[in-house]
């Protein structure tokens, strides 16, 4: 069940997304189709419009449409208007972080980033995965982007929350409330 949680990813941004996938889970994604809305389509992306990562195979891409005037269902993990882990609130409506009641002046993408982290607490994130999922297939740039919005971020949450934001060697990022 778990490719079909991550395949899903992409219903949970407030605009589409394309999301791009390893080859391997390409065979879980053929279970989503039981899972989407009516009316929904899933699509392959065009080869050229995904990312290509030094030393990865190559990806595939599949980007699901909805008609406009309908939202993703709960089940899919629709976005909760408020999510709240340990000391960080994320109201996503009003696009509204805070910590212990205090509002954080975030930029666009310092709200995503921690709305992302807040919303998978404990989950280790790579770089790349914080990178294809919070800035979007079309970034060009590498991990030390994710470092530095991350060093903001802890800089905002202050000197007793920073922690939240965990280091993990080597490997990327992880939200412990």
């Amino acid at each position: 069940m778990a490719h079909t949680q991550a395949a899903a990813a992409p219903l949970t941004a407030a605009r589409p997304r394309l999301r791009a996938v390893a080859p391997d889970e390409v065979a879980g994604l053929a279970q989503v189709a039981d899972f989407l809305p009516p009316g929904a389509t899933l699509l392959p992306a065009p080869p050229h419009a995904l990312p290509t990562l030094p030393g990865r195979p190559p990806m595939v891409g599949y980007l699901v449409l909805l008609p406009a005037d309908q939202q993703p269902p709960a089940h899919l993990g629709a976005p909760a208007a408020q999510i709240e882990q340990g000391p960080v609130t994320i109201d996503s409506v009003q696009r509204i972080a805070s910590v212990d009641g205090r509002a954080l002046d975030l930029t666009y993408l310092e709200f995503e980033l921690l709305a992302h982290l807040v919303a998978r607490p404990h989950r280790v994130h790579t770089r790349d995965q914080l990178v294809t999922t919070v800035w979007g297939y079309g970034h060009v740039g590498d991990g030390r982007t994710v470092d530095v919005h991350v060093a903001r971020l802890r800089r905002k949450l202050g000197a007793e929350h920073r922690h939240t934001i965990q280091t993990v060697r080597r490997v990327g990022y992880k939200y412990t409330p």
